[in-house]
């Protein structure tokens, strides 16, 4: 059986993904070259973790059935997707749909790696996906003459997936949580995700070079006016932090948000091992004090903050109420797109959604004259 096991460089400090032999602790072959191979593509050490154990749970599948992973048809696909659906998860519920597709593209982007490396025919990838037409092509994208480009290759096994508007905040809780915060700094970082949308891993991966909070930002080779940061891509950053769209963009920030890094800062010299630190978000306490702020640290405490108020706050919900917010204060989407640094509009789209209370608002609107 394999399991998947953290390799870190002892010259870089690295971390990849493997896939083990539980006796031997010999890595897989295949597993370790497709590991490899995201972490040169630039795929964040999150996707990494997230898609070897999925490849480790189909392979075991095989293994327990007998059958050559080298060899799988879509027959034995759909009897590996009838297998995750049925296992319920370590809550002890069914796994949702997304879960299922989840497994799903790890295992069929490991087989077409595979296929191309030439450790399995290229049948065996063929025979996963089909034709389909791109309803929602990327912004630049060039469906070329007559829109033959718009007919590409997706899996072909998908279960269903039940969409649902994302969790938010309503801004009393907004307020809520900000006054909950102990820090200066814990509430500069939740103005940044719940007012600039950034994603957690562009907030921690934040320089102060980043930070132009000034109304003209010229002497610093910006052209760009009022208060505003900078997301810039980058690989190698101490704490892991990554930009997942790997682009570079600027998000506009409130003047609460300069005031509020203005607070932090104060805060941050009373840390003497801050100094010498050019990320924004640093630990203020402890034996790591000065250092930048992981992915774990952050999330902590964020859902400490959100148990406080009686809330579930995560990082991501931050983003989520960003979002939804400017999409009902009638802002463009495609605005919106660039601000969450969305690089499908069909990513924006989530927020479109109509909550349970539009819907009653729009039936209860209605009066007998306007219903006919």
């Amino acid at each position: 059986m394999l399991r998947a096991e953290k390799a870190i460089s002892p010259t870089t400090g690295e971390i990849t993904w493997l896939l083990v032999d539980e006796e031997t602790y010999r890595p897989h072959a295949e597993a370790q070259e497709f590991a490899l191979y995201l972490r040169g593509a630039g795929r964040s050490p999150q996707t990494q973790r997230a898609y070897v154990p999925r490849i480790g749970r189909f392979l075991n599948w095989c293994a327990e059935r007998g059958t050559d992973w080298k060899t799988v048809g879509l027959g034995d696909m759909t009897r590996f997707k009838f297998h995750i659906e049925r296992t319920p998860t370590r809550h002890g519920h069914p796994p949702s749909g997304k879960t299922v597709n989840a497994v799903l593209t790890a295992v069929c982007e490991f087989l077409r790696f595979c296929a191309v490396h030439g450790h399995v025919a290229h049948e065996v990838a063929a025979r996963l996906s089909e034709p389909r037409f791109l309803t929602s092509p990327p912004v630049g994208f060039d469906p070329g003459e007559g829109g033959q480009h718009l007919m590409v290759k997706a899996r072909a096994l998908k279960a269903p997936e039940i969409e649902s508007a994302p969790a938010t905040l309503s801004p009393p809780q907004v307020t809520k949580v900000l006054d909950a915060a102990r820090t200066a700094r814990d509430r500069l970082l939740l103005t940044v995700l719940v007012d600039g949308g950034l994603r957690i891993g562009e907030a921690l991966g934040l320089r102060r070079e980043d930070m132009h909070l000034l109304p003209n930002s010229t002497h610093l080779g910006c052209q760009t006016r009022g208060a505003h940061l900078h997301v810039r891509p980058r690989q190698h950053n101490e704490n892991g932090a990554r930009a997942k769209a790997g682009r570079h963009r600027m998000v506009p920030l409130a003047q609460s948000a300069v005031h509020r890094y203005r607070e932090y800062l104060a805060e941050r010299e009373e840390v003497p091992e801050a100094a010498a630190c050019d990320y924004v978000f640093v630990n203020l306490v402890g034996g790591w004090a000065g250092r930048p702020m992981s992915y774990s640290n952050a999330k902590q405490v964020i859902e400490r903050i959100g148990d406080r108020c009686g809330l579930r706050a995560r990082p991501h919900v931050m983003r989520h109420t960003a979002a939804t917010r400017w999409i009902r204060s009638g802002i463009a989407p495609d605005v919106v797109q660039t601000l969450l640094g969305h690089a499908s509009s069909a990513s924006t789209a989530i927020y479109l959604h109509a909550q349970d209370e539009d819907l009653r608002s729009a039936v209860d609107g209605l009066t007998p004259e306007t219903a006919r």
